[in-house]
């Protein structure tokens, strides 16, 4: 009985140290990268959550379109570049130097995606793209279209651009993932 017993606590405390706990991208993360990191997660998984709805218009569903869209929101503009103080390079960041020496397109890119997706809030009902591309572009005009304007495209379109404005800071703000 002893020796059973000896064997299985062995094994309780033998068992675990032969298992990795899984490795998160963020491990080793603190203070606000970590909350950056997390924040950027959450407007990941939401763009990729969008994008795959986009995909096919039996899955559309405005509710969740406007949902995603607020989580995007919520975590972009003023939060975002506030998540960004100068110098916060400490790793795992993905951060590039890049971001402070040329903050006024960080910053835009980052009021952008908060713009978008206030009038992807707006325009969830719209549904999905009927006409093309050209409609899109004739709401949009020259520059910055309004918050009236976006709110009255359709809902892919602005899911498009949305990921436009996450691939082009990334392309210039962040390092590639090792």
């Amino acid at each position: 009985m002893k020796r059973m017993f000896a064997v299985a606590a062995v094994m309780t405390v033998a068992a675990p140290v032969g298992v990795a706990p899984p490795v998160s991208a963020h491990e080793g993360a603190t203070g606000i990268v970590e909350t950056r990191m997390h924040a950027m997660k959450k407007i990941g998984k939401a763009v990729r959550d969008l994008k795959g709805m986009m995909a096919d218009e039996d899955d559309y569903d405005a509710d969740i379109v406007r949902e995603q869209a607020k989580i995007i929101r919520l975590h972009a503009g003023k939060k975002m570049t506030q998540q960004f103080p100068e110098g916060s390079l400490q790793n795992p960041t993905h951060a590039k130097a890049e971001i402070w020496s040329d903050w006024d397109r960080f910053s835009e890119l980052a009021h952008q995606l908060k713009d978008l997706a206030s009038g992807l809030e707006l325009a969830a009902d719209n549904g999905l793209m009927q006409e093309g591309l050209s409609h899109m572009e004739d709401m949009m005009g020259n520059g910055s279209p309004s918050l009236d304007a976006l709110g009255q495209m359709p809902a892919d379109g602005l899911v498009t651009m949305i990921i436009e404005t996450c691939s082009d800071c990334h392309r210039a703000f962040r390092a590639r993932k090792p």
